[in-house]
């Protein structure tokens, strides 16, 4: 019995310790104390003030860009296999609701090569893709729609995990990033909170750029209006082509290019970027390919020798330098403002380009004032409910009511180590889910209590009591604990983002209390009985 009673109590000392830990870390100063809590303690937008937006995913570029990379792949083996075609081009779906209408058109494609192409064309494409005929010479490639369904879920989960990864690499810690809605357009909304940022600006322009880089061919320019571009070419833009604008500095007016619709390089090639600074041309930002894509980017710049190559980062012409010769795995964007705006750029393309454009559609800001209301009254409500039950539990349960009030206790150290550990945001409705926590807690030790009375009143032994009514009470506790964490495994699955936050409070503290309610509180009991107190002295 003693030994196993000190091994128990081990266990509580060292969890003890490992809670307080997670929560103050090893302070030398009251400074630095209260820095370790600002740090492991983190609170949500609603507690600490700040900015909340609401962004829409243009879920259409995603598949916009998924028909250009078939288009080169498609030109390449086509090439390869010698079969000739006249053009290789897409549609442009407009809206969210167009995004599943993408297609590919082939023409000129000669009838003697029909089975090669559909052969070929339908490798190149995968399953997710549907190779029709539009006539003898004509081919359309259209895409399946659990292919789309699937795409539409995958560039939405890349988005936010880009999203996440900038905010992050910002040192934004105690930000989220989640989807919202869950209906029709909803489904492709992202909501993001910043708590501590009540000025967004910055990060704002960071989260919006998507810095979907592409090198593309340049077909025609410079111009000097978009209407100059298209006399140039009689009023009718070629095929597969567009007409882009390239950015302003001095004071000078933009310049305009024709441009080739489907890229050479995307930022989805991309490894690596870094800013670098240059003492001829200051701060700029240096790029690097994969291996697959410097071996693409070879072949084409090797081929399209004193030609121009457009670097075009978000829709904008940055330059459009001639190709001198053949070009390996790096380049470099120049004409950066410094050293703030070259590393801002790394960062983005480091994180990875958004697969679509992100366009806002609310930004709500909480004063910190706000916040800390917040927290004033949720702390006082919390502390009045906690003397209310210690008082309670003392009056009626008299000593028992300690052992109580110290489960009680070190439920609240496991819980908030818990999030400290996690790296979770404790919430206003967190703060619900600890006060209900507490009045869990409380349920379990009455349960306890009030069986091992009925045990005292029958006639047993101290010991023999405690015994039976923690073996009895066991069940009941272990039913009411699972049932309750059920509720809160799918209050997490389907609720959003403060419901969810209420859950993973109340699941934690939950898990804290079948801990605190039956070892400790059992340990303690055995504690007092092994120093050998009569019955009468139990004090319940």
């Amino acid at each position: 019995m003693q030994r196993s009673l000190r091994i128990r109590m081990f266990v509580i000392a060292g969890i003890i310790v490992l809670c307080l830990y997670g929560i103050f870390g090893i302070p030398l100063s009251g400074r630095q104390l209260a820095r370790n809590i600002r740090k492991h303690i983190r609170l949500g937008l609603d507690l600490k003030g700040g900015t909340q937006l609401l962004l829409e995913v243009q879920i259409q570029d995603a598949f916009k860009a998924e028909a250009d990379t078939i288009i080169n792949r498609l030109k390449d083996r086509l090439a390869a296999s010698g079969i000739a075609y006249s053009s290789i081009s897409r549609n442009d779906p407009e809206t969210i609701q167009q995004a599943a209408s993408t297609e590919v058109d082939v023409r000129g494609v000669s009838p003697t090569s029909a089975g090669d192409f559909q052969s070929t064309a339908q490798q190149t494409a995968g399953p997710g893709w549907i190779v029709t005929a539009v006539n003898a010479t004509d081919y359309r490639l259209t895409m399946r729609p659990e292919y789309a369904a699937q795409l539409e879920h995958d560039t939405m989960a890349q988005t936010i995990n880009t999203l996440a990864r900038k905010v992050n690499a910002l040192g934004l810690s105690e930000a989220s990033v989640q989807g919202h809605g869950g209906k029709g357009s909803e489904e492709a909304e992202v909501l993001i909170q910043l708590p501590g940022i009540s000025d967004p600006q910055r990060v704002k322009q960071i989260l919006k750029t998507a810095a979907v880089l592409n090198l593309d061919q340049v077909l025609g320019g410079p111009f000097a209006s978009p209407a100059d571009a298209m006399a140039s070419v009689g009023g009718i833009l070629p095929l597969n082509s567009a007409i882009l604008g390239g950015s302003t500095s001095g004071g000078q007016p933009a310049e305009y290019w024709i441009l080739a619709r489907s890229p050479v390089i995307t930022g989805k090639d991309l490894r690596d970027a870094r800013a670098t600074l240059e003492p001829s041309r200051g701060w700029e930002t240096e790029f690097f390919l994969s291996e697959d894509s410097a071996a693409r980017f070879q072949r084409f710049t090797g081929t399209h020798i004193g030609q121009r190559l457009a670097i075009v980062l978000d829709k904008v012409v940055l330059s459009a330098p001639v190709i001198q010769g053949q070009i390996g795995d790096s380049g470099v964007i120049e004409g950066l403002s410094g050293h703030q705006e070259a590393a801002d750029l790394a960062l983005n393309l480091r994180s990875g380009s958004l697969p679509a454009a992100i366009e806002y559609l609310q930004q709500d800001t909480v004063g910190p004032s706000l916040g800390a209301d917040s927290i004033r009254d949720g702390s006082e409500a919390l502390i009045a409910g906690v003397i209310a039950v210690t008082v309670g539990l003392l009056i009626y349960y008299r000593r028992a009511g300690i052992n109580a009030i110290l489960s009680l206790l070190l439920n609240g150290i496991i819980l908030v180590a818990a999030l400290s550990y996690a790296g979770a945001v404790l919430t206003l409705p967190g703060i619900a889910g600890v006060i209900l926590t507490v009045g869990m807690a409380v349920d379990a030790n009455v349960l306890i209590f009030e069986r091992i009375r009925e045990e005292l009143r029958a006639g047993k032994a101290a010991i023999q009591a405690v015994d039976a009514g923690f073996r009895h009470a066991f069940k009941t506790i272990v039913d009411t604990h699972v049932t309750t964490m059920v509720s809160c495994a799918f209050l997490f699955e389907f609720g959003a983002g403060p419901v969810r936050g209420f859950a993973v409070t109340l699941l934690i503290g939950l898990a804290a209390n079948a801990f605190t309610a039956v070892f400790v509180s059992r340990t303690i009991f055995d504690w007092e009985l092994s120093q050998g107190r009569h019955v009468a002295t139990l004090g319940i």
